[in-house]
Parts: structure tokens; sequence; C-alpha cells
């Protein structure tokens, strides 16, 4: 009986249960949030007649800088596009906190750098924990055994004797405070003698660079120069004078003035350039026997002399050429030396070369001769890692030293700051970020850190170029073990070769798997930065392929190679951009819809106008401080232009050149009813920056183009400028990682 009563009870708990089961009902799953609507400025159609051209722009409101009530809209609109910004990533919160942790240590070292020797002194920046800003330092040569680390100045202080060696000359986080919570440093010169600090900080309020002179013994300010409006500025006199160069209201640098340290009488003006075409810059030789002065325009090059020893005697013509052309001017022995891309005979160039001439010439106009060629000079050779994609000369301040600094750039290695002894071809590498190899032994599981050598003071002689040999890449601390650099050359639309570099993660490279992220620049004949950059490092161990494109307009294959991309030939930087994005997807590179550009000031442009043309190419983009409307920009500055910049993107007042300018702008061709990539745009607050390009042209996108919540167009806003500062130099590179990542795996 038991247990069937037992079986009964159990029946009936079962039945019980069935019965509760299906009375209950689930609760109703919330709704996921609808996606944030992106915002809507309003529209304010003003036409525009130019040539035989008619347009209409419903967004030039948004440059009216002197127009309060549309400032006042403009400032609504720039914080709805924050809010809105913040809504659509708010769901990489951790993401963005998970990268900054990974970039944070990487960015400290870049801010630091080795002591450089000038005269009895070594001079260096240093970051000091916890802050934003580094700080100028600098200690006497003859104490620097002594000090606790020659390699990396991270203290200031003997610690074994307890003596204080290190000066501290400038503190750029005292600086922030000065001029509205941020550093900006344009210029910075010491004195000859060692006894002064000349430099110019950006002041936000009324923007322009403000010149400082601080006396590097008391650490006070002088009491003048202080100056607004400086572009340019070079000492003489052996610091006794400075001379400095002042622009106009448009920017233009145009006036130079001369003012006698510690005396009370008004700086003398010595040159006032009064056609609105025409610039000035200034610099002194190495040896501090004269200042050069460069007049020039798109029509003529000039270059003058001052007596350094005499800055008020007046200038002398030296040089002068058709055309605008990069003219340097250095004394030596008695020798000027011109080094100069003029055209030769009338026939342009495409490289530099090197004139000479006696300092006291008699002939008018001054005779210049063929300078030395490389053979004569018996040179030697240094070993280079692979893959270079850059060697930049360092300041080598010291006019005597037999040391000349520069630095190695590879896509695959950290930076390489190398000290050359030119008198025994001696090398050394000072300084490397050997911790950034170390962590990615490990990360990668290959080695632990003990086992990693260190490897950063290598001491090599190399007498002559017979004695060139390949080399162990692992003195240079490169990361090819773990990542791998591929070069390409990729036909363009007219058969022309484009240069396409890649790297990626060993690890992680699966054929026609991976994401990837194409860089370009093709302007101003400026080379693409390829440099290792420690921010990518995230990307990359995520699997992302990082190409570079070396399209037309940009440098490094000689000025052909820019000209070609310049003007009415602009269209085909684009095209050689767009055959390398098409290259990285046809060979499986980077897999179809994962692809991404990115692109800064004028790369904004090629990148933005190579969307209108193929936005089904990309899935994303990043556009930092872009040039977007050269139409407007062009022919309506708000903000004054260079003669390089018509030079570069054509004068409106050609009918040709005018149409070719439309043709290739991203404002003016974003295509109607089409699904466009998704974009993050950064940019300032800061009208040297030209906010309202950013936000015309992603207003114009949201407007003609297919709506999709996971293609977002958005604009990031900043109200400092952030190269100088390590911690918004991080945030904002997070943030741009993690839009890239959430856009390819939306």
């Amino acid at each position: 009986m038991r247990p069937l009563l037992s079986a009964i009870r159990h029946h009936h708990r079962l039945t019980s249960a069935v019965l509760h089961v299906r009375h209950y009902k689930a609760p109703k799953q919330p709704m996921p949030p609808a996606p944030p609507k992106p915002p809507k400025p309003p529209q304010r159609p003003q036409s525009f007649t130019f040539h035989d051209a008619v347009w209409e722009d419903p967004y030039s409101w948004m440059s009216s800088l002197n127009d309060k009530v549309a400032m006042r809209h403009m400032d609504v609109y720039m914080e709805q596009e924050e809010k809105y910004t913040e809504a659509v990533m708010s769901d990489t919160e951790k993401l963005q906190s998970k990268l900054q942790s990974e970039m944070a240590p990487r960015m400290q070292f870049d801010l630091s750098t080795p002591p450089i020797r000038w005269g009895p002194w070594l001079y260096y920046r240093r970051v000091e924990e916890g802050m934003q800003y580094p700080v100028l330092c600098r200690r006497l040569l003859s104490l620097n055994e002594e000090f606790i680390s020659s390699k990396s100045p991270a203290g200031g202080f003997d610690f074994t004797s307890g003596k204080r060696i290190e000066q501290k000359l400038l503190d750029y986080n005292q600086e922030a405070e000065r001029f509205g919570g941020y550093a900006y440093e344009e210029l910075s010169e010491v004195s000859p003698d060692h006894r002064f600090l000349a430099y110019t900080m950006y002041d936000k309020d009324n923007d322009w660079f403000k010149l400082s002179v601080r006396n590097l013994n008391s650490g006070a300010l002088c009491s003048k120069p202080q100056a607004d409006r400086v572009s340019n500025l070079a000492w003489a006199k052996d610091g006794q004078a400075l001379l400095y160069v002042v622009t106009d209201q448009y920017k233009r640098p145009c006036r130079i003035y001369c003012s006698m340290i510690g005396s009370t009488d008004d700086d003398a003006l010595l040159l006032d350039e009064p056609n609105d075409n025409v610039f000035v810059n200034i610099r002194h030789t190495k040896d501090f026997h004269f200042v050069t002065v460069n007049v020039f325009s798109t029509t003529f090059s000039k270059v003058f002399l001052i007596n350094a020893a005499d800055p008020l005697s007046g200038m002398t013509l030296v040089w002068e050429c058709e055309g605008l052309a990069h003219c340097v001017v250095e004394h030596h022995q008695g020798y000027l030396y011109l080094f100069t891309d003029a055209a030769r005979d009338g026939q342009l160039v495409d490289h530099h070369y090197l004139l000479c001439s006696p300092i006291h010439s008699s002939s008018s106009p001054r005779k210049w001769e063929k300078g030395f060629n490389l053979e004569e000079l018996n040179p030697r050779f240094l070993p280079l890692p692979k893959y270079v994609s850059q060697i930049s000369a360092g300041p080598n301040y010291d006019y005597k030293s037999s040391t000349m600094r520069f630095t190695v750039s590879s896509p695959v290695m950290p930076d390489a700051v190398v000290d050359y002894d030119l008198s025994n071809g001696k090398w050394n590498i000072i300084q490397q970020q050997n911790m950034l190899y170390e962590r990615t032994r490990i990360l990668y599981g290959t080695a632990s850190s003990t086992s990693v050598a260190n490897k950063s003071s290598n001491n090599v002689n190399f007498r002559s170029s017979s004695e060139v040999r390949s080399g162990n890449d692992n003195l240079w601390n490169d990361l090819t073990e773990f990542y791998a650099c591929e070069h390409y050359d990729v036909s363009s639309h007219d058969g022309v070769s484009v240069p396409l570099t890649i790297i990626y993660s060993h690890k992680h490279k699966c054929a026609n798997q991976n994401p990837g992220l194409l860089h370009g620049h093709g302007a101003y004949g400026e080379l693409l930065e390829k440099r290792w950059r420690s921010e990518l490092k995230s990307l990359l161990d995520r699997g992302w392929v990082i190409a570079y494109a070396d399209v037309r307009g940009g440098g490094g294959q000689g000025k052909k190679w820019h000209h070609n991309g310049r003007r009415t030939k602009k269209l085909n930087t684009i095209q050689d951009y767009l055959s390398c994005a098409k290259f990285l997807i046809e060979n499986e590179i980077v897999q179809d819809k994962k692809l991404a550009g990115w692109g800064y000031s004028a790369g904004g442009l090629l990148v933005a106008s190579a969307i209108n043309c193929c936005p089904y190419l990309f899935r994303a983009a990043v556009l930092k401080v872009p040039f977007l409307d050269p139409t407007n920009t062009l022919l309506y500055p708000v903000l004054p232009l260079t003669a390089a910049d018509f030079e570069e993107f054509g004068y409106p007042g050609d009918i040709d050149e005018f149409h070719a300018i439309r043709e290739l702008s991203p404002y003016e061709n974003v295509q109607k009813d089409v699904l466009y990539p998704a974009v993050l745009i950064t940019s300032s607050f800061n009208t040297r920056f030209g906010v309202w390009e950013a936000a015309k042209w992603v207003a114009r996108v949201r407007e003609r183009t297919i709506h999709d919540p996971n293609r977002p167009i958005l604009l990031n806003l900043t109200t400092d400028i952030v190269e100088e500062n390590r911690y918004l130099l991080c945030k904002e590179s997070a943030l741009e990682t993690a839009f890239l990542i959430k856009m390819m795996e939306s």
C-alpha cells in the first residue's frame, strides 16, 4: 500500500507541476532600446556662382564665425553631436577602458627623449609619474657618469651621493595652467650661451602662438620680448639678441623683429613684407654665424643672410630662383652651402642637390658651384634593419661634435634613436622601446622577459661599404618575430605602380578572414608615416592587417611623384588609393566588407573622396581633422591659407583647376540613396582645425545617403589639442580603435 500511495503522491506532484507550468506566463522580454537618432542641423541654403558653375550650400552658415546667432546654433549642434557619439559608443566603454590600459604604458615612453649633447650640457625631456606633459631638463655632461641612468632619464638625482645634478628648465604641466588647461608648444630654442630659452605656446583664447623667453639660471620669465603671433625665431649675437617672425591677421609670416635681451628699447623691425602673397621664414646656421631669411611665393624664392654678430647691419641676398623651391643655406669654414630642389636650366629636378659658394664672393649675382660628389666624401654605411621606412635627422645642436644623431623608423620596429660617430664609424642605439619587445614576446608566448637580453647598447664599427653585412636584426629590437611586413607594387588606373606596405601578426593571419585598415595621405610631397605606432599594436594583436598606400601627391619618390598627384592631377591620388584598396580585397589579404580607411588632414580628403567613388569598398573609416570642403575653403578661406595650399589643391581662379577642385571635393560629391560605410571624424572646437568642414560633411552624408544604425556617421569633438597630452592622446586612440572593432563585429 505504501508504494502505491507514494506513486499517487508523486503523480499528483507531477500533475500539479504541469498545471503550474501551463498557467505560467513568462515575463515579456524588454524591447531593445531604439538606436539613437543622429542630430539634424538647420539648413539655410545659400547660392554661389563662380566661373560657369552655380551651386547651393545649405550648411555654409556653419563657417560664419562672426555671426553670433549662427555660432549659437553651432554650439547647440556640436553638443548634440557629442551626445550622439557617446550614445552610439556607449556599449564599448569596457573595451575602451581595456584599450586605454594597453596603450598608456606604450605612450609614456614616446614622450621621453634621450639626452642630447650641446656644449657642456645634456638636454632631454621626460614625463614625471602621474603627469600629462613632459618636463624639459638638462644636466652637466661632466656629471653624467654619476647619474643613475644615462639611457633613459627617469629621475633627476644621483641617489648614491644625494647630489642633485638635474636642472628643470620648463615644466609643461605648469605651462598648461598659463595657457587654457593644456600645453601645445610650437617652437623651442636654447640660446647659444645656454642662458635663455625662447619658446612659443599656443594661446587658444586668441588663436595664436605667444613668444616667451625664460632665464635658465633664475627660472624667471624675461620682461621682453613677449610677442604674439610668432611663427619663427632665431638666436643671434651669441644669445644677446633674438630675431623672431610675426604673422599678420591672416597668419601670413611677414615681419621680422630683433629684440636685445635685457634691453628696455623697443624691438627693431628688420623686414616688413607688404605683399599678401609673399611669406617670410628665418633660421640660424649651425655655427650661429648667420641668420638666413627665406622670402618666397609661388613665383620666386630668395635667401638673404644676416650677420649674427651684428643683426642690425642689414640683409644680403645670396640666392634667388624662379618658382617655389626648398632652400636651406648653411655655413662652414668660409663657404656657404645650399641644399635645394630648385629647377636647373629651366627644368624641374626630381631630388635635392648641393651647391657651394665662398662667403666673400665678389661676383654679382653670386656664383654657385656644384657641391661634392658622394664618392669624394669616403662614405661609411650603416647596416640597417629590414623594412626601414624612414631615417630622420635628430636635433644635432652641437656643431663641433663628430656625433650625428638620427632616428631609424620601420613599420615593425619601435623607433631607434642612433648616435653615429663620423670620425670612426661607430654607432650606438641610445634609445628604443625594449619593454615593448619583451612584453610582446610574453604576449605571444615565445619567451619570458628574463630571457630577453638588453640589446640597446650595441657598439658596432663599420669602416667602409665593403664591410657592410646584413647584420643581426635583433640588434635593433625589431618585432619581425611576431609581425610580418610585406611590400607590393599595385597597378593603378593608368598602369603606374603604387607602393603598398602591409603588416600583420604571424599568429592571427588567415587568408580572407582578417579585417584591415588602409592608411593614405598623398599631399604636399610629404612622406606617409609608416613608423611603428604603438596604438596600432592593439589592432594587430586582434588579427587586423595594417596597410599603407604610398599614393601620388606624397613624398619619397621625387618631385614628379608629388606633382603627378596635385592640382589638376589630384584625382590620381584617389585612384591610387582605390587601386590599393581593391588589391587588398581581391588578393584576400583583407576580408571583403571588412576594410577600413584612415586619413589625417589632407589624407582625410583622400579617404573621403575614395568613399564617394566606391562606398561599397569600405566598412568603416576614421578621418582625423580632415580637409573636406576644398571648393569653399579655397574660394572663401575662413582661415588663412598658404601658397603651398593653392599649389597643392589648385587655384580656383583658373577654370580648369576650379573644376578639378570641385570634382574631388568630398563635400560636393556625396552620393544620393547609397549605403555609406560607418565613419568616425575627430575634430576640434579649436578654430585652427576648421571644425565646420567636418560638421558640414557629416550633415550632408546623413542627409543624402541611406541611413543604417549599424553604419553611423559620428563626429567626435575635443576641446584641446591632443598631440602633446598623453591622457587625451590615449583616450582618443582608444575611442578610434573601439569604433573600428565595433563596426567590424556589428
